[in-house]
C-alpha cells in the first residue's frame, strides 16, 4: 500500500498520505501514470508533508506539479523530509 503521492513524473517530492516513520520503507504512486517508487525515510514525515524522491545538489530547484516550488539550500537526499526548514522560496 502506498504512503505518499507524486503529482507528475519528474517531480522531486511526494506528499505523505499518512504518517511516515524514520527508517520506514514506503511506496509512492505517481498520479499521472500510476507507476510506483520506493524510498526509505531519513526521518519521520507527518501526513501532508513532503518527502524527497530525488537527490538534489545544494541550491537546486525543487519541482512539484512539474514546476519549481523553491530551492534546496543544502540539497536533498532521497527520503529526506522536505519542509520550511530546508526549502526556500524563489520569490526573495
Amino acid at each position: 500500500m502506498h504512503k505518499f503521492l507524486i503529482h507528475k513524473q519528474g517531480d522531486h517530492v511526494g506528499v505523505a498520505t499518512s504518517d511516515i516513520e524514520f527508517g520506514e520503507k514506503v511506496i509512492g504512486v505517481y498520479m499521472d501514470d500510476e507507476t510506483t517508487i520506493e524510498v526509505i525515510a531519513n526521518s519521520s514525515i507527518p501526513l501532508g508533508h513532503k518527502v524527497s524522491i530525488a537527490q538534489l545538489a545544494p541550491k537546486a530547484h525543487v519541482l512539484e506539479y512539474g514546476l519549481p516550488i523553491g530551492y534546496a539550500p543544502d540539497g536533498f537526499k532521497i527520503g529526506d523530509y522536505v519542509h520550511t526548514h530546508n526549502i526556500k522560496t524563489l520569490r526573495w
